[in-house]
């Protein structure tokens, strides 16, 4: 999820036009933005993350019982399909690559080196994933001592950190996103092409010898070959009617063969009832399913760019792009918060069969307060989010890079397993991140600035 610059600019900008009393607040806002930014590449990230949270809050059953990660496609088929809608990740890598192309670029043109880049880049996607890492440390070590059982504490931290398996992949596609960018810029789509293929040779193996492990370079291969088509958009190589409407039809067909002639499964979700996952591991299907959904999403680019010069709509996708990386990291955690809560106090709310017509009318109301406990979370983490300009000498590329992969072996062990086992909590998982940050000099710690002063 590519989130720098989205709506820093309007932090900086603002106090130029705040002094004229007659604006309203979103046509300040609008009256700051400058006339070259891509409304539409914000407007789709702040889409694509409400997709993202509303998906989770539904199709996670939760009863009387306890959570049920995959209740409603487990439970319910016909919801599959819907998964083509819902699973939005490579919307996220398709603005990432049009954002991502953009400031390296920028870099490039004011000498800045790769170093620092990446350093920028990694203090705007870490230090919001800080405090989440921090605090469910804290929360499975007094679960554990206070006799919940290992169980309970395992699958109530995987749930919260499912969202960092999407962070861990994406933070490996920036790492080699100014390599990617050369590519394209020689080879243009010829390096998607190969990237695409080589994907499907990971999974041939991969699902042939039925050993998923195998198939996890594709976290890497897939993502790194549809962020191009960032690059694409950006450069003005995926303009026009055809070729928007091409990249569906190729989108759909591929996705289609794979599905109904292939092994792949019809869910581009994680369900419990299916052998094969298409997003656990990343399979190539995920590749198609992106060129799919931009196509329809470019499709309808020059609409929403007149939509979003109205100022009340500009003003909500600044508003949640400025908060987007806490939406998304605690949006599960205010889930199995409340979850836990209400089993607690016995149940209340909770007794509900779900897939019932019952249940599915009351899923506005449980978004709804979900949404409201999510926004005390962004209230208090949020400020996390504005992290100072970094004056700091620009450092080894090594550093940000042994950085980077700290965090991503972190949130790779986590998002699957959680915290805890039987044996009890590994602390080293959420620390590893936090630490690398640290160690590497990403965070600025407060000892250095007083060293420094």
């Amino acid at each position: 999820m590519d989130v720098s610059g989205a709506g820093g600019w309007f932090l900086g900008h603002n106090r130029l036009v705040t002094s004229d009393e007659r604006l309203s607040r979103a046509e300040q806002v609008d009256a700051a933005t400058p006339a070259s930014r891509n409304r539409v590449v914000d407007f789709l990230r702040a889409a694509a993350i409400t997709v993202v949270v509303l998906g989770h809050w539904t199709i996670v059953a939760v009863d009387d019982t306890g959570i049920h990660p995959h209740g409603v496609l487990d439970a319910a088929p016909w919801t599959h399909p819907l998964t083509w809608v819902f699973q939005v990740m490579p919307i996220f890598f398709l603005v990432g690559g049009y954002s991502n192309g953009l400031s390296w670029r920028s870099a490039r043109r004011k000498q800045i080196g790769y170093g620092e880049w990446l350093r920028t880049r990694l203090r705007r996607l870490g230090i919001p994933l800080v405090s989440l890492l921090l605090l469910w440390l804290v929360i499975c070590v007094i679960g554990w001592f206070a006799g919940a059982t290992p169980a309970t504490l395992q699958l109530a931290s995987q749930m919260a950190m499912i969202p960092t398996w999407f962070l861990a992949a994406y933070l490996m596609v920036i790492v080699v996103a100014p390599g990617c960018l050369v590519l394209w810029e020689r080879f243009g789509w010829w390096s998607i092409l190969a990237g695409v293929l080589l994907a499907g040779a990971v999974d041939a193996v991969s699902i042939g010898l039925d050993q998923p492990l195998l198939g996890y370079p594709n976290y890497l291969l897939v993502w790194a070959a549809f962020h191009q088509f960032g690059f694409a958009w950006l450069d003005g190589r995926l303009a026009g009617l055809g070729k928007r409407i091409g990249l569906m039809i190729v989108g759909a067909v591929g996705l289609g063969l794979l599905v109904g002639l292939g092994p792949y499964p019809v869910s581009m979700i994680t369900a419990g009832t299916d052998e094969i996952s298409n997003s656990s591991p990343t399979r190539v299907t995920m590749a198609f399913l992106g060129m799919l959904q931009a196509g329809l999403a470019l499709l309808v680019e020059k609409p929403l760019e007149r939509l979003l010069r109205r100022p009340r709509l500009w003003f909500v996708a600044v508003v949640v792009n400025q908060r987007i990386m806490t939406w998304f990291l605690w949006h599960l955690t205010a889930m199995v918060g409340l979850t836990h809560l209400l089993l607690a106090v016995g149940g209340f709310g909770l007794h509900l069969q779900p897939l019932s017509a019952v249940w599915w009318a009351t899923r506005p109301v449980w978004c709804l307060v979900l949404l409201g406990i999510t926004a005390l979370f962004v209230l208090v983490f949020g400020r996390f989010e504005n992290a100072r300009p970094d004056d700091r000498p620009a450092p080894a590329p090594w550093r940000p890079v042994l950085a980077a992969i700290c965090v991503i072996a972190g949130l790779a062990v986590m998002a699957p397993a959680g915290i805890v086992d039987d044996s009890g909590v590994h602390w080293v998982w959420p620390v590893l991140p936090v630490l690398g940050l640290a160690v590497f000099g990403v965070l600025r710690l407060p000892i250095a600035r007083v060293s420094r002063s």
